[in-house]
């Protein structure tokens, strides 16, 4: 039979502590009571505890320095602080200072049953299954990805809100993804939402959800997002494009937990962890009016800063590694050995698109290379680029390159003067290709032609990858 919770209600409203108990009870949960910290102290010293909530004022001091100490010495239990309705500044300063999560005064029992259960269901034991679970998602031994490693083991501990910044490609969404599955809502959802990537006009019906006939087309209820995220995470990536309107939404939906669809008169409590990211410098936005101060600060909790790859030395060569593992079972055939030129290669690259970039280039080269070893000449298909300020060349300055690249290893056309001439269409085509992130309409315009003609070229070289 499992033990019996145990709880530490720190509060000095004797009435609160005694309605507490009671309805702890009910939930099969012993509780402790303190009226003060240095009471609060005495008993944490004595018992092993489940959960810890604390009022902020207290007769002999404040609850933030509990939250402060229980951080320190007691790291594995979540201690949740006790505010006043709508007082986010310390429910916020709360969060920074450690805390599991905050409840507000008056106590809605939903809130606090859904607080238990997630204080309750501990994450993924420290040991073994933590680090695999990093190992295999945090591909890298460099020093920023060990750091990133202890921050992300605190930040699962707590319900804070997380923001990730980072340059795009560096793995936001993978980190989010990770944050979720290290901490104690990993058996709930995980629902990645790219504000981009929404129609302006559609933003409000998919976050929130709609009633049917709320509006022309509404034919039925539809669930929101958000609801969608109950008991789990919400990962709002490049957060920055969603309009001032559906910020002042998402603000009160984050603090009150709560959200009403499109049509609907009444509000649905809603239980989510926001994980946001950007690749915009969003304080320069606030300042711009560009993006609401409230919600910067709600969001702004957890700050998780991505590393890009340049800066994670050998980590290239790590993940290069595993990206030629991972395609090759994929596509099923044999795994192929990255030479010691390609490899001198990949390390000197400058990387605007990190590690997604890295693995186009990769798979490209899996692609190019028809030996068991990719070599210099199958990762120079992708543009050299080693600065930040990215070039368009035009056509005649790809043939230029292009036609370097391929004397320079056959100062002759050995293999005859049609395939050498094929040979130099093709790289070009993967040039502009490369440099357009593969969009085939935006490559055929800068290659001066159309789409049907470009379409029909990949096809000849096998590269039309809708087939």
């Amino acid at each position: 039979m499992a033990q019996q919770p145990l709880v530490l209600f720190v509060d000095d409203e004797e009435d609160l502590c005694t309605l507490m108990q009671m309805m702890l009870s009910r939930m099969g949960i012993e509780t402790h009571v303190a009226y003060r910290l240095s009471q609060a102290r005495k008993m944490l010293s004595e018992h092993q505890y489940d959960v810890c909530f604390t009022d902020l004022n207290l007769p002999d001091g404040n609850g933030l320095e509990l939250v402060e100490e229980i951080s320190q010495q007691y790291p594995q239990l979540p201690v949740a602080v006790l505010t006043a309705y709508g007082n986010m500044d310390i429910a916020i300063a709360a969060l920074k200072a450690g805390a599991f999560d905050f409840v507000s005064k008056p106590i809605k029992q939903t809130h606090l049953e859904q607080l238990l259960q997630k204080a309750l269901n501990k994450p993924l034991q420290q040991a073994q299954q933590e680090d695999a679970l990093e190992q295999r998602m945090l591909i890298g031994q460099s020093l920023p990805i060990q750091q990133l490693r202890v921050t992300l083991n605190k930040i699962a501990r707590s319900q804070a809100p997380v923001f990730i910044t980072g340059e795009s490609g560096t793995g936001k969404e993978v980190v989010a993804n990770l944050v979720h599955r290290l901490s104690n809502r990993n058996e709930g959802p995980f629902i990645a939402i790219n504000c981009g990537a929404i129609p302006t006009d559609l933003l409000e019906s998919e976050l929130f959800g709609h009633k049917k006939g709320s509006f022309t087309g509404a034919t039925q209820d539809k669930q929101g997002l958000i609801q969608s995220a109950h008991g789990g995470s919400l990962f709002l990536d490049e957060i920055a494009e969603l309009p001032l309107n559906m910020q002042v939404k998402l603000l009160r939906a984050v603090q009150e937990k709560s959200i009403r669809p499109i049509g609907s008169e009444t509000e649905i409590d809603v239980d989510f962890r926001v994980i946001s990211a950007s690749h915009q410098d969003l304080e320069s936005l606030v300042q711009q009016g560009k993006f609401r101060q409230d919600l910067f600060f709600r969001i702004h909790v957890m700050d998780l800063v991505l590393p890009p790859l340049r800066e994670r030395g050998q980590d290239i060569l790590i993940l290069a590694q595993h990206f030629i593992q991972k395609v090759s079972r994929e596509w099923e055939i044999p795994a192929k050995a990255l030479t010691p030129r390609a490899k001198e290669f990949l390390l000197a690259q400058y990387y605007p698109g990190n590690v997604r970039e890295l693995r186009n280039i990769i798979e490209r080269a899996i692609t190019l290379s028809d030996e068991d070893y990719i070599d210099v000449q199958h990762l120079q298909s992708a543009p050299l680029r080693r600065s930040v300020q990215m070039q368009t060349p035009s056509v005649d300055q790809m043939l230029t390159t292009s036609s370097e690249l391929t004397l320079s290893s056959k100062k002759l056309p050995d293999e005859g003067l049609e395939l050498y001439l094929e040979n130099i269409e093709k790289e070009i085509l993967l040039n502009a290709l490369n440099i357009t992130h593969w969009n085939r309409t935006l490559a055929a315009k800068k290659l001066g032609m159309s789409f049907r003609s470009l379409r029909y070229r990949l096809k000849k070289f096998g590269l039309d990858t809708d087939e």
